[in-house]
C-alpha cells in the first residue's frame, strides 16, 4: 500500500506529513517507557523482519497481490509506540533506498501504514486480551483479530486522504470500495502471518512479547500466611535460565530469517500489482503519479544497479535492505533507549538531592 508522488495533492500531503511527525514525535516519546537494554535491539530486529516479509507479495485475487504492512505485528511483539516507529523505520528505509512509496507521500504512507495500523490492531488486541483466558492462543488469537482489521482501516485512512486531496476526478465512493474490498482479503494474509510469527515468539521466549505480559506469573511470596506479588528489586538466589539471560540466540535467529526471506524467498513472490496499484490502475487514480526523487538510486525497484542475473540483483538488494534496516532501527532503538537510562539517572540524582 505504498502511496506514490502524485496520488495526494501537495496541501494534504504536507498536512498528513505533519501529522506523521507529530506522531512520530509521540512515539519516541513513548517508546522510552516501552524499550530497555532487551527489547531495544529486537525493536531493529522487527522492523528489519517487516522489511523482509514486506518483500514476499502474495496473490490474493485475479491479478492482484498483498503484502505485510507489519503494523499490528510490531505493536503487539515491542508495544505500539515502538510498532509505529519499526514501520516508519522500513517506510524511509523503502522511499530513500528502493524508490518504494513517494517521499512526498512519506507522511501519508506514515499514518497509513504505520499510524492507523499500530493504533487499531493494539486496541483491537488489547480489547480481547482482556476478556480472553490468560493463555498462548489467545494472545495469537487476538494479534490474528487486530492485523485482520487494521489493513482495511489502513484503505480506509487512504480513502479520505484522498476524497481531502486527490489529484484525480475519481468518485470517492468507487475508491471506497474498491480499497476496502481487496484489503479485506490482504488482511486475512497479514493476520495469518503475524499470527504465526507472534505464536513462534510465544512458544519460546513469551517474555519478550509485549503483548503478552498477562502470561508471566509474578514472583509471589507468603507473607503472615497470604501470597502477595514480590518486590521488583527483590534478589534472586537462583540463576535464571540462559535463555532468559540472553537475547542474543533469538535475535541471530530472527535476523537469519530475515536475510533468507529477502535475500533468497523474495525471488518467489507475486509479481502482480498490489491492492493499491491495482485498484489505482482499474480506477484511474494513477493519471497524475510523479517519477520518484530515488529512482535513479542504484537499488531502485529491490535490485542492484548492473547486476543482469534477476535473482542475484534482487537478492542482494534485499540483504542490503535487511542490513540496513536493522542498523537504522537499533541505532534509533539503542537512541531512544539511552535517554530512557538517561532520564532515570537523573531522577535518581534528583531524589537524592532532595533527601539530601
Amino acid at each position: 500500500m505504498h502511496v506514490p508522488d502524485g496520488f495526494i495533492n501537495a496541501p494534504v500531503s504536507i498536512a498528513a506529513g505533519v501529522a506523521a511527525a507529530g506522531a512520530v514525535a509521540v512515539s519516541l516519546r513513548g517508546a522510552r517507557r516501552e524499550l530497555d537494554e532487551r527489547t531495544a535491539p529486537l525493536a531493529g530486529l522487527v522492523a528489519a523482519f517487516i522489511f523482509s516479509v514486506q518483500m514476499l507479495n502474495f496473490p490474493v485475487a485475479a491479478g492482484t497481490s498483498g503484502h505485510l504492512l507489519g503494523g499490528a505485528l510490531a505493536a503487539v511483539l515491542v508495544g505500539p509506540y515502538t510498532g509505529v516507529l519499526c514501520v516508519s523505520v522500513v517506510l524511509l528505509m523503502q522511499g530513500l533506498l528502493f524508490a518504494d512509496g513517494g517521499l512526498t507521500a512519506l507522511g501519508v504512507n506514515v499514518m497509513n501504514m504505520a499510524v492507523v495500523t499500530v493504533i487499531v490492531a493494539y486496541a483491537v488486541f488489547r480489547g480481547l486480551v482482556k476478556i480472553l483466558p490468560d493463555t498462548r492462543r489467545s494472545v495469537t488469537a487476538a494479534a490474528f483479530t487486530g492485523a485482520l482489521l487494521s489493513v482495511p482501516a489502513a484503505a480506509g485512512m487512504f480513502t479520505l486522504l484522498y476524497a481531502l486531496g486527490g489529484t484525480t476526478d475519481v468518485p470517492v465512493g468507487k475508491v471506497f470500495t474498491a480499497m476496502v474490498g481487496v484489503h479485506v482479503l490482504i488482511g486475512i494474509g497479514e493476520a495469518a502471518i503475524t499470527a504465526l510469527t507472534v505464536g513462534a515468539v510465544l512458544a519460546v521466549r513469551p517474555d519478550l512479547v509485549h503483548g503478552a505480559g498477562s502470561l508471566v506469573t509474578p514472583l509471589k511470596l507468603r507473607v503472615d500466611g497470604r501470597l502477595v506479588d514480590a518486590p521488583a528489586a527483590a534478589p534472586v538466589r537462583t540463576p535464571a535460565p540462559a535463555a532468559a539471560r540472553s537475547t542474543t540466540k533469538i535475535w541471530a535467529a530472527g535476523l537469519v530469517t530475515a536475510l533468507l526471506l529477502a535475500g533468497f524467498v523474495s525471488f518467489y513472490a507475486s509479481s502482480s500489482p498490489d491492492g493499491l496499484e491495482k485498484v489505482a490502475a482499474d480506477q484511474g487514480i494513477d493519471q497524475k503519479v510523479t517519477e520518484h526523487a530515488a529512482a535513479d538510486s542504484p537499488l531502485a525497484d529491490y535490485g542492484v544497479k548492473d547486476i543482469s542475473d534477476a535473482r542475484l540483483s534482487g537478492g542482494l538488494a534485499g540483504v542490503i535492505g535487511v542490513g540496513a534496516t536493522v542498523a537504522v532501527g537499533s541505532g534509533v532503538f539503542w537512541a531512544v533507549r539511552r535517554r530512557r537510562a538517561d532520564g532515570h539517572g537523573a531522577d535518581d540524582r534528583a531524589a537524592a538531592s532532595a533527601a539530601l
